[in-house]
């Protein structure tokens, strides 16, 4: 417990460091970390016991939390803003914004960005997928000069919604197997589709809501937005066509929906060896910036490319290092035991039915900051407990995932990388991004709740 009020206490202090203190994110999580890592006493150095298990030092949790993060998303955020940069440049992004706008009109771009998100998030990662879908979103503010953070918002709420809930993403299915769902993937599927929808209103209302509260630093750029149609199109010079704007974003999501699909399937062979390895995002990505060099060339900038690399990864350095600096405080949470006490006094938690895996997975969400860990962690602890809940039945079970699928949505904050991929991405601060990343991932939660709770009272 003491733990505990330990890293309320951490956060509370590194907030005020970066909003109060102007201390650089990166600075105040770092410093944070460690000294929250040595309150929790991990040892200073490497330590082993009697029968040779070694314990790791503080400076090494340090190093995996940062490593690990750089090995999952590092390269990803790289190659995402890479692209982003191009279809900037060469009026891609614009030109598929132009595209969205004719489909869906222009009345609606909030919503539009939610949906857009939703559905590219079942196969791909929302990290991915917010890295990817990220110029469109940028390129729609400046043509429907909506507000940038409801953008944000809207977007990141989208991915984060099917990511948490419907296969075949990685999370969902690990639970669903635990929980002996495994064989009702396609229940599962729908039950997350269906609860996704009080999510997806609930964080839409909060998204319009907020997007008029705050401004972003895209917001502040009003020469940019100020601009006609006309102008921004003109300024761009020779735009691409379509089809040629739309392939450096749309080739990695098939790529990775592939890859998904060849594991949800169970393929076996090289078929499964050529998908999976097409399907990692950094493949994928790979892919789609061959694509997107490809409009540099057609849009005769192919001479910028070199300039357009450089400016970008300096763009993309502070990105990294923020959200590797996020990897290691939830590394070092995860390190330090408070998992473990919250997973031992668990049962006192469970008489509260289907609210019971919600609850347990949003503390241990909330705690360590890896969606996917409290997924898989969660289910893990509450498989036993099926029959006690409650909850053993092929459809109860089937909701269970969901329900620690909400859980592990609530809350992002500053010891999850997607919460700082998502502020710096949007041009939010830390401060702007509890008000706008954390509340609505709140909002999202707990209106999937409400969701569950309905459909537990009429389901058998």
């Amino acid at each position: 417990m003491g733990l505990i009020i330990a890293f309320v206490i951490a956060i509370i202090v590194m907030i005020a460091a970066i909003s109060k203190g102007k201390v650089h994110p990166f600075l105040s999580i770092m410093a944070v970390s460690l000294l929250l890592g040595l309150v929790a006493g991990i040892p200073l150095v490497n330590t082993a016991d009697e029968d040779g298990t070694v314990t790791q030092g503080i400076t090494d949790v340090i190093a995996a939390g940062f490593s690990g993060t750089f090995t999952g998303i590092g390269i990803v955020i790289i190659l995402g803003a890479l692209i982003g940069a191009i279809l900037e440049t060469t009026g891609a992004a614009f030109k598929l914004a132009d595209m969205v706008i004719t489909v869906a009109g222009n009345r609606h771009p909030v919503l539009v960005i939610q949906l857009i998100g939703w559905a590219v998030s079942i196969p791909v990662s929302c990290d991915s997928g917010f890295v990817i879908l990220d110029p469109i979103r940028k390129a729609l503010v400046r043509r429907t000069r909506v507000s940038s953070v409801a953008m944000t918002v809207a977007l990141s709420s989208g991915l984060y919604a099917s990511h948490v809930f419907i296969p075949p993403t990685p999370g969902p299915v690990a639970a669903a197997n635990t929980l002996g769902a495994g064989n009702n993937l396609l229940l599962v599927m729908v039950l997350g589709a269906a609860v996704s929808v009080p999510a997806l209103l609930g964080s839409l209302f909060y998204a319009r809501y907020i997007g008029q509260k705050i401004q972003s630093a895209e917001d502040l750029r009003i020469d940019e937005t100020a601009r006609s149609y006309e102008q921004i199109a003109a300024g761009y010079g020779k735009l691409p066509d379509g089809f040629t704007a739309v392939t450096p974003i749309v080739v990695p999501i098939l790529l990775m929906a592939l890859g998904s699909a060849a594991s949800m399937a169970q393929w076996t062979g090289s078929a499964f060896q050529i998908s999976t390895f097409l399907g990692t995002p950094i493949i994928a990505l790979s892919v789609g910036l061959v694509f997107a060099i490809g409009q540099l060339s057609v849009t005769e900038k192919l001479k910028a490319f070199y300039a357009l690399t450089n400016e970008t990864l300096k763009i993309a350095g502070p990105i990294l290092f923020t959200t590797a600096a996020g990897g290691v405080l939830g590394r070092v949470i995860a390190v330090s035991g408070m998992a473990g006490f919250i997973t031992a006094n668990s049962q006192s938690l469970a008489g509260i039915g289907i609210v019971f895996p919600f609850a347990l997975s949003a503390i241990l969400k909330s705690a360590q900051g890896s969606s996917t860990v409290a997924l898989t962690t969660t289910a893990g602890i509450v498989a036993p407990l099926l029959d006690v809940l409650g909850l053993a039945s092929p459809a109860r079970s089937a909701l269970t995932v969901i329900a620690i699928g909400a859980g592990s949505m609530t809350v992002s904050h500053a010891n999850d990388s997607y919460f700082w991929l998502v502020a710096n991405f949007g041009g939010l601060t830390a401060d702007q991004g509890y008000k706008t990343q954390t509340l609505v991932t709140l909002i999202e939660g707990l209106c999937a709740l409400a969701g569950i709770i309905l459909l537990s009272l009429a389901l058998p």
